[in-house]
């Protein structure tokens, strides 16, 4: 079971984790859920920049989780017409229609073309679709993190850490986010099928290798959960 999921009774998952390992789940959920905050851009700028792994903020639990939890919106009320203009955060919310993340068409192309018009009608669809669907989105994906950390916060490891059991929903919530956690840390890696052999084989000196560890490892995590779910 170490650094794997397998399949549980009632058709849920279990994992045994160590202390380091709940303690980088937990901090990057957190900074997660930091980030996704209403609107287009964080509700406020994190308050840690603390590297996975080495901890979180200094407030108590009840404090650093009532604080997220305090993030809603107003009934009924229209969400943002346009993308986030944080990289991550437009990851996690793409646009509904058009070719998706990179370059639209080119400044030089002709207004009246076949591809300036259905770059127009891409934009505003999307725009329309946003205002409806993006707040829920979002209200979702925050849920699914504070699933997370309450289960992760349950726990109490030992010297040989501990095993965390998931019901069926609660492994549905965490395949969410590990799921928007490796898009997160793959949009600040720019990881490509182009960039991969580089990222893969970093020194221990780079910056960048502790995240590209984690992104690896969530992956690991993320693809053994699908298989505990699978019929």
């Amino acid at each position: 079971m170490a650094g794997q999921f397998e399949s549980a009774e009632a058709g849920g998952a279990a994992i045994a984790l160590d202390e380091v390992e709940i303690s980088i789940l937990r901090s990057l959920t957190v900074q997660l859920l930091e980030l996704i905050g209403p609107g287009t851009e964080p509700a406020e700028p994190p308050r840690s920049e603390t590297p996975p792994g080495e901890g979180v903020r200094g407030d108590s639990l009840e404090e650093e989780l009532a604080g997220i939890e305090a993030v809603s919106w107003p009934s009924f009320a229209d969400g943002p017409s346009e993308p986030p203009a944080d990289p991550v955060l437009a990851r996690l919310f793409p646009d509904a229609y058009g070719p998706g993340p990179g370059p639209g068409p080119s400044p030089e192309a002709d207004p009246g073309s076949d591809e300036a018009a259905r770059a127009r009608h891409d934009r505003a669809a999307s725009a329309e679709f946003r205002r409806y669907t993006e707040n829920d989105l979002r209200a979702r994906k925050r849920e699914d993190g504070l699933a997370v950390v309450r289960s992760l916060d349950a726990l109490t490891p030992g010297d040989r850490g501990a095993v965390l059991t998931l019901g069926p929903e609660e492994s549905r919530r965490w395949l969410g986010t590990l799921n928007d956690l490796r898009l997160a840390l793959g949009t600040r890696l720019e990881v490509s099928d182009d960039s991969d052999d580089e990222l893969y084989s970093l020194p221990d000196s780079d910056e960048r290798k502790p995240l590209v560890m984690a992104y690896l490892w969530l992956g690991s995590l993320q693809e053994t959960l699908v298989e505990t779910l699978m019929p």
